[in-house]
């Protein structure tokens, strides 16, 4: 991903004045003065998060909705995210880039209320628990027009995946619509060629494919890159695209798409081989940075073949397998957009000390589920969030958020508002 190294580098200064790019422009030269004599490059970022719910968290809320309207607030505390990055030059255009993340501050598994159990309780455990490589690539550059990555690389389907270091987001958590239909941050292992062609970058990825038995009515194919296994499956493959016009100063424009086959890709593939599970998306995403605005918006829609067979593949359905059990939408969308202003930039001193306080307002709708007809109806699936608050940097590097949030559903539905509060970083030590 291009934070590390030269990639990032590049981008930034495409990008120009944005807060977040600008922190990672401050990281990004530090990286390329100690290139020269010190190849290891030492970085990250980090957030925490605290949260005030004020609606119900039974497992039953949608199907009895009256029953838990009154329930009481609840409140959180988490780390979402805390990632090293370790990246080195060998010289000759060879790279080595690494990232490791631990989310929630887990250790590999966790208890987590089953709603498809009847609220049960169940030890959840993913792929490499809660601390994941998302990336491990050797990179060999030919010229800015041309560079091979080979190895576990981040998918850039959509703008939350292709920018989701907290500084490249207002809100505390990361934009709902995208992180729930599509994996976050999606990492596959693969290989991929990309460059930069005068205004334009592009990227195009080999990938294996998709798990079709881990999709969900809830998240779509946001599962699907999880294996309970110490290898990956790849008996199907995959193939991504993204490409990015740097219109002008501080705009940026980017397309992305994806299309693979996700039925029989998993140990043991016993299921009918005229089943393919394809899976499509499309998705639009820009930027806007300039005079003190920021303003990002995606357009995210994603396809799946056979979305009705795959309730019934052969292992979804017993207790003891690690795959879920139900339905999956045949369709997916996700749209959102936020605006802010930083208010700190009509005050000429706080101007001056490059303090920035953005006010903002996030507009998003997502449905997880849009079904086939055959498909019984879930309709609290389509959800519209309104999100509001400030963002403060008291440094480039660092920024303190809020946001008041609120989740509105389908009439027979209860809203879900909440309060949050987070701090967050992104830089480059070594």
């Amino acid at each position: 991903m291009d934070k590390l190294l030269f990639g990032l580098f590049s981008v930034a200064l495409a990008l120009g004045s944005i807060q977040g790019v600008q922190a990672q422009v401050n990281a990004a030269d530090s990286v390329m003065s100690h290139a020269g004599g010190h190849r290891l490059s030492v970085g990250g970022y980090g957030e925490v998060a605290y949260s005030r719910n004020f609606y119900s968290d039974n497992v039953y809320r949608y199907s009895e909705p009256s029953k838990y309207k009154n329930d009481n607030s609840y409140g959180r505390f988490d780390i979402p995210h805390a990632v090293i990055y370790l990246s080195y030059d060998f010289g000759k255009g060879w790279k080595m880039g690494s990232e490791i993340e631990f989310e929630h501050g887990g250790t590999g598994s966790a208890y987590e209320r089953e709603y498809e159990e009847g609220g049960e309780w169940e030890t959840e455990t993913e792929k490499g628990g809660e601390v994941e490589l998302e990336q491990f690539w050797l990179q060999k550059t030919f010229s800015r027009a041309l560079n091979l990555r080979f190895g576990h690389i981040v998918v850039p389907v959509g703008l939350n995946n292709s920018h989701h270091e907290p500084l490249n987001f207002f809100t505390v958590y990361r934009p709902e619509g995208e992180n729930t239909i599509l994996p976050s941050t999606w990492h596959q292992t693969g290989v991929s060629l990309w460059g930069y062609l005068g205004k334009f970058k592009y990227e195009v990825q080999f990938l294996e494919g998709l798990d079709a038995m881990h999709f969900d009515r809830d998240g779509w194919i946001h599962n699907g890159t999880h294996s309970a296994f110490e290898f990956d499956p790849a008996s199907k493959y995959a193939a991504a695209g993204r490409i990015d016009w740097f219109a002008t100063q501080g705009v940026r424009f980017g397309l992305s798409g994806y299309y693979g086959h996700s039925i029989n890709n998993t140990y043991i593939n016993d299921s009918n081989d005229k089943l393919k599970g394809a899976v499509s998306i499309g998705s639009f995403d820009f930027t806007v940075n300039r005079w003190n605005w920021i303003v990002r918006g995606q357009a995210t829609y994603g396809h799946l073949s056979d979305a009705y067979q795959v309730k019934y593949l052969s292992g979804r359905s017993t207790k003891t397998s690690p795959y879920s059990s139900s339905e999956v939408g045949k369709n997916a969308v996700a749209i959102g957009v936020e605006a802010g202003y930083d208010v700190f930039s009509q005050i000429e001193k706080l101007r001056a000390d490059n303090q920035k306080l953005y006010v903002f307002g996030r507009y998003d709708y997502y449905n997880s589920y849009v079904r086939d007809g055959r498909q019984a109806e879930y309709p609290y699936e389509a959800k519209n969030v309104m999100s509001f608050g400030l963002n403060y940097y008291p440094i480039s590097q660092i920024v303190l958020k809020f946001d008041y949030t609120k989740r509105f559903l389908k009439s027979q539905y209860n809203d879900e508002p909440a309060i949050n509060f987070g701090i967050a970083y992104e830089g480059f030590f070594l």
